[in-house]
């Protein structure tokens, strides 16, 4: 049997006994996770750093930056685990009962997916977030992570597991996949035996590798397309606050922006104001044709660039005529997870909520707040792109389903 099968298995076993664990043993639990890695943090550390050191001649610093650990995103870690624990238990929650035909009494209760898998890439917060989450909502989780930070999730996962183990916990419930060859990938895709639903989470590339290969039920996290819409009546000094926020703050995560739209009556202005920021902070600045005939000293922008997540410090900028033109392109080229406005009109905004088709719509606001964290989730297993099951920030409540207990006195059909 090979590892993925192997410890599918073993975590498929995990899920069942997870189910039935109270509330309080599962907080127990996650305080002792918790307190283990903020006591582990220099072995994390030195692991990390040894990942890091490899990647450096193979990934741009942009994701150099997602795969980096320092003290203060250990302490992160580690707050999103107090914040999960003081979170109700979505297991075993009624969510409806009635009496049916018959005076059958009928209640829908929550209950875990069961076993999850995860695949994903230089992010080793993931390995963490995803396993706190899953032990809070009673689900196993096997990890899939990327070669690139595989030192750095071995080391997370033993310390996780070394702190179930001492207070007697339920053994298997975590599992890391240490092969990082794309033979697991696909072995973690097929097992359709063990795994309950598979969530993808990285680059265009590996979902659409595993929407056309997995032949379990999957949950895409999907990519971010993110754009910013200056309207005519927006306050530019916010806006620029917002723009410049949503692109650098952490130009290689999904809630960044990408692209940014400016309404032509103020573009005369902004658009100097901006593309002069954005250099400031060594953004590649890429513009369409109106902008580039204000602006020639940058490159023009290709019809490539519009549906491309960039996840760097690289930004498009069009001036559109007005909201119906924002409107219109952003419904072209979204990737349905983050879009926001800037805009004093009340009638725009509400037009804007309404009509843009994405997981999280924005007024006024930066789109890197497109985060299970900052949503009080605590964390999250990723951004769902989706519809169907759960869209937007993966919490706690995403990880459920339900089930319909009936109660009789003896009726027969």
């Amino acid at each position: 049997m090979n590892e993925v099968n192997q410890k599918a298995q073993e975590a498929k076993i995990a899920a069942s006994k997870l189910a039935l664990v109270d509330s309080n043993s599962k907080n127990t639990a996650l305080l002792s996770i918790a307190s283990a890695l903020s006591n582990n943090k220099e072995s994390i550390l030195k692991a990390n750093q040894s990942d890091v050191l490899k990647a450096k001649n193979k990934l741009n610093q942009t994701m150099i930056d997602r795969l980096t650990l320092n003290s203060e995103r250990i302490d992160a870690m580690v707050e999103g685990i107090h914040q999960v624990i003081s979170l109700n238990d979505p297991i075993g929650v009624i969510l409806d009962q009635f009496d049916a035909a018959q005076n059958l009494h009928i209640s829908k209760i929550s209950v875990p997916l069961g076993l999850i898998a995860i695949i994903y890439e230089a992010r080793p917060n993931v390995t963490v977030d995803t396993a706190v989450l899953c032990l809070k909502s009673s689900n196993a989780i096997i990890l899939r992570g990327s070669s690139d930070a595989l030192e750095t999730n071995k080391i997370l996962v033993d310390i996780m597991n070394k702190a179930l183990k001492s207070i007697d916990f339920i053994p298997n419930c975590i599992q890391l996949i240490e092969d990082p060859s794309r033979q697991s990938a696909i072995d973690l895709m097929h097992a359709h035996q063990f795994i309950d639903v598979l969530i993808p989470r990285g680059s265009a590339q590996l979902i659409q590798t595993v929407i056309e290969e997995a032949k379990v039920p999957i949950l895409i996290t999907g990519t971010g397309n993110c754009h910013v819409f200056v309207d005519e009546s927006a306050d530019l000094t916010m806006a620029k606050q917002i723009v410049i926020n949503a692109k650098t703050s952490r130009p290689s995560v999904c809630n960044a922006i990408e692209k940014l739209l400016i309404h032509e009556k103020v573009a005369p202005v902004f658009l100097k104001d901006i593309t002069d920021e954005l250099k400031s902070y060594h953004v590649d600045i890429r513009l369409c044709d109106n902008a580039h005939a204000l602006l020639p000293e940058y490159a023009l922008a290709t019809p490539s660039d519009w549906p491309l997540e960039y996840l760097d410090l690289k930004i498009a900028i069009k001036i559109v005529a007005d909201l119906d033109e924002a409107i219109d392109h952003i419904q072209t080229y979204t990737s349905h997870h983050s879009e926001a406005i800037i805009t004093q009109s009340k009638q725009n905004s509400e037009r804007f909520l309404k009509e843009i088709d994405a997981a999280a719509v924005y007024v006024n606001a930066s789109t890197r707040f497109t985060d299970g964290f900052e949503f009080g989730f605590g964390a999250e297993l990723g951004i769902s792109t989706q519809k169907l099951h759960a869209r937007g920030p993966i919490g706690l409540k995403e990880l459920c389903s339900y089930k319909y207990c009936i109660r009789g006195i003896g009726q027969i059909r």
